[in-house]
């Protein structure tokens, strides 16, 4: 093995793991079924993989101990064998083990099992991983809104085949901007759409109503894995995950008390509670300094920093439009450490992945939902909080910034200059808009010129709530070279076709992104 046995000894033991050493004789052979021995129910997954880390995460059906075998030479006859935490109903069986002392530049096989009290290995299944490296590529897709709507998994077109056509581009990582599942949108067995087609769903009791209890946020993510699409693509390629407000329901923010009849539990914080409990037991991801915090840095090297913000847990009330003082969008924490990170940052690019866009306007019947109030001139709401950060980003010199988002469920690059602004002091930058990627279509919709955006693409829906079916569903992919450092970002359709392309110049190569 190129991996540090002693390093990897010390981090999973940190973790609650101990490391054993291989043996054949009690290991299943990979993907054999055994009734009375562990089983992996919604396939395997990993995240927030770095330079020399990663978190690798399964699910099993009973109480049994995460067994992960890690090579970095494609032979698991001489992996290393990591015994992970003991699942239970308290998390509903989900396991997650972090991996350090990881070689940068390496692909990585692994293996998970679970390990019952008597020491035996149930099914496996097999996955992989690569650690970002100097002088090599690095690609990537992203984009969010998954089973919204009413439409889930439909077997007539083969599932949420955009996966698919993601999972063939070959990206080193697959960046979810939010709305992993949609907690208060029941999925029936059949929607009629407007077009006069009928929409045919795969169907769970737990997705049959608004998600309430545990049990039913847990319920969500278990039927997005009952795609095919979707487990060959996580155990192929690693997450990297945000929320938005789909997770909990629809537009919310801390302290609203529903008037939402669907609801028997009114209290949102109450209900957000279990929403991030189900989102963080069922996406692999670091939990930050020991905290379930989910904004957070994921590094990829020398040519990448990706920054995960959370743009709900911290908000304020939803203001109405012409709301002149500041409104909460991240916080002050969140804001400042943003801040201070992408400015201390070496990489050559700073994503900024963001689940709701800066110069979109997002409604919220007559309140605003997302950072833009749709009143020209000075910043208002939470447009105070984004001039900050923006205007920090100037003064400390925070080059070669692109915003990646979703929410809106149409695609659309955007191009922000201060020439163009009613508020001036920032440089200008990029913002890549793409989604949805299973759910329904709509827009475009209106731009807030407060920060100077232009529309360079979007494709939107043909008619609103328009079917995956329809086509236009939308990722994004990234590719950076690593000797020209260039970005090269495409928008592409449910089938992977590229439907606007640009490459952008890092900042002393050439016109300035940022």
């Amino acid at each position: 093995m190129n991996l540090s046995r002693r390093q990897l000894l010390a981090a999973t033991t940190a973790a609650g793991a101990s490391l054993a050493l291989p043996a054949a004789s009690a290991a299943a052979a990979p993907n054999v079924v055994r009734r009375t021995r562990p089983a992996i129910t919604s396939g395997i997954a990993s995240g927030d993989v770095t330079t020399n880390s990663a978190v690798v995460w399964s699910r099993t059906d009973r109480r049994s101990r995460l067994v992960v075998e890690l090579t970095s030479h494609g032979r698991f006859d001489r992996a290393i064998r990591l015994r992970g935490p003991v699942t239970s109903a308290d998390d509903d069986f989900t396991a997650q083990l972090p991996l350090r002392g990881l070689r940068p530049g390496q692909r990585y096989d692994y293996r998970i099992g679970f390990e019952d009290s008597s020491g035996r290995i149930g099914e496996t299944a097999c996955g992989s991983f690569s650690t970002p490296g100097r002088n090599r590529p690095l690609s990537f897709v992203f984009t969010g809104d998954t089973a919204g709507q009413g439409y889930g998994i439909n077997p007539e077109i083969g599932g949420m085949i955009a996966y698919k056509a993601m999972h063939q581009t070959r990206p080193d990582f697959f960046l979810h901007s939010g709305d992993n599942i949609y907690a208060d949108g029941p999925i029936q067995a059949t929607v009629n759409v407007a077009d006069g087609t009928v929409w045919k769903n795969v169907v769970t009791e737990e997705v049959s109503k608004v998600a309430e209890t545990l049990a039913e946020y847990r319920g969500r993510y278990k039927y997005n894995l009952l795609d095919q699409n979707v487990r060959d693509l996580y155990a192929d390629v690693p997450l990297i995950s945000q929320w938005d407000d789909h997770e909990t329901l629809n537009n919310w923010y801390p302290g609203e008390i529903l008037t939402d009849d669907r609801y028997t539990e009114k209290r949102v914080d109450v209900l957000a509670s279990r929403a991030r409990k189900a989102f963080l037991e069922y996406l692999p991801m670091v939990h930050t300094a020991g905290r379930d915090r989910i904004y957070r840095k994921v590094s990829y090297g020398p040519l990448l920093d990706v920054f995960c913000l959370d743009m709900r847990t911290y908000r304020g009330a939803n203001p109405a439009p012409d709301v002149a003082g500041p409104v909460a969008m991240l916080g002050s924490e969140q804001a400042a450490w943003l801040v201070r990170e992408a400015a201390a940052s070496k990489a050559t690019w700073k994503v900024i992945a963001s689940d709701m866009p800066l110069g979109v306007l997002v409604p919220d019947g007559t309140e605003i939902e997302a950072v833009a109030n749709g009143l020209a001139g000075a910043p208002g709401g939470r447009e105070h909080e984004m001039a900050w950060v923006l205007s920090q980003f100037k003064r400390r010199k925070v080059r070669n910034t692109v915003w990646l988002t979703a929410d809106v469920h149409y695609c659309a690059a955007h191009h922000y200059d201060p020439s163009r602004a009613a508020y001036t002091d920032f440089d200008q930058f990029w913002e890549i808009v793409a989604g949805p990627v299973n759910a329904g279509t709509f827009g475009p919709n209106a731009l807030d010129s407060t920060f100077g955006p232009k529309v360079e693409f979007q494709k939107a829906a043909d008619f609103p709530n328009q079917p995956p079916s329809g086509g236009n569903q939308f990722f994004g992919h990234a590719a950076i070279d690593p000797h020209s450092e260039v970005l090269a970002v495409s928008l592409r359709d449910l089938y992977g076709t590229v439907l606007w392309r640009k490459d952008l110049q890092p900042a002393g190569r050439g016109n300035p992104s940022s």
